[in-house]
């Protein structure tokens, strides 16, 4: 029952990125161009997701979910490296392709060999940080 719910919860997900412009890479990179033909309808995507968001934090304060496990705890507040480091590459990346991973899966069926080879890149990195950072982080 539990992979149902999240099997329609990723195809919301999914449906919602695709309805809202999420996966067409000129929409995002229009976002992201302030200094040129700014786009800034991605404003009220974003909007549309951290303003829920907000209360879901708060609805789910000391409660249990129904199909049991417990909710994911609020991210930490604090600013450090490995922050930064991200919301860095995370940029870059964001920036240089025009998706980020939830856009990328959503856009695989459609992207073409370019939406495949971003995909591959992205899960690469993805195995990758993991490596990467306690090598970097341990000589730091």
């Amino acid at each position: 029952m539990r992979n149902l719910f999240a099997l329609l919860a990723g195809a919301l997900f999914g449906a919602g990125l695709f309805i809202s412009g999420m996966t067409d890479t000129t929409k995002v990179q229009g976002w992201l161009d302030v200094f040129g033909a700014w786009d800034p309808t991605l404003a009220f995507v974003m909007g549309g997701a951290i303003i829920p968001m907000f209360f879901a934090w708060r609805l789910t304060e000391r409660r249990k979910p129904v199909l049991g496990g417990d909710f994911p705890t609020p991210p930490e507040p604090k600013i450090g490296k490995n922050l930064i480091v991200g919301s860095v590459m995370f940029g870059i990346g964001w920036g240089m392709a025009g998706l980020c991973p939830g856009p990328s899966m959503a856009s695989l069926s459609y992207g073409g060999i370019g939406g495949w080879v971003f995909f591959a890149a992205m899960v690469a990195g993805m195995i990758l940080a993991v490596p990467v950072k306690k090598r970097v982080f341990a000589t730091a």
